[in-house]
C-alpha cells in the first residue's frame, strides 16, 4: 500500500517518489494547494475504494498523517 500511496501522491503534487517524506506537506510542497489537496483524496478515495469524512480529510496535514488514515480506513 505504501508504494501504491507514494505513486499517487508523486503524481498529484508533481514530485518525485524519492523526494516523499513522513513530512512532506503543504508547508514545503508549494504546489499542495487545497485545490491539489482534494484532488489528492479524491484519487485516493477511487484508487483504494474508500470515503473519507471531512474530519479525516481536514486531518491529512502531511504524508504520514495520509498514510496512517488511509491505513485505519482500510483496516475497517
Amino acid at each position: 500500500m505504501s508504494e501504491l500511496l507514494k505513486e499517487i501522491f508523486s503524481s498529484i503534487m508533481k514530485i518525485t517518489k524519492s523526494s516523499i517524506s513522513d513530512n512532506s506537506s503543504p508547508d514545503n510542497i508549494e504546489i499542495w494547494d487545497s485545490l491539489r489537496h482534494i484532488h489528492l483524496v479524491s484519487a485516493l478515495e477511487e484508487k483504494f475504494d474508500v470515503e473519507f469524512t471531512d474530519k479525516e480529510i481536514d486531518e491529512m496535514h502531511n504524508f504520514r498523517l495520509i498514510e496512517i488514515i488511509l491505513r485505519d480506513k482500510l483496516s475497517n
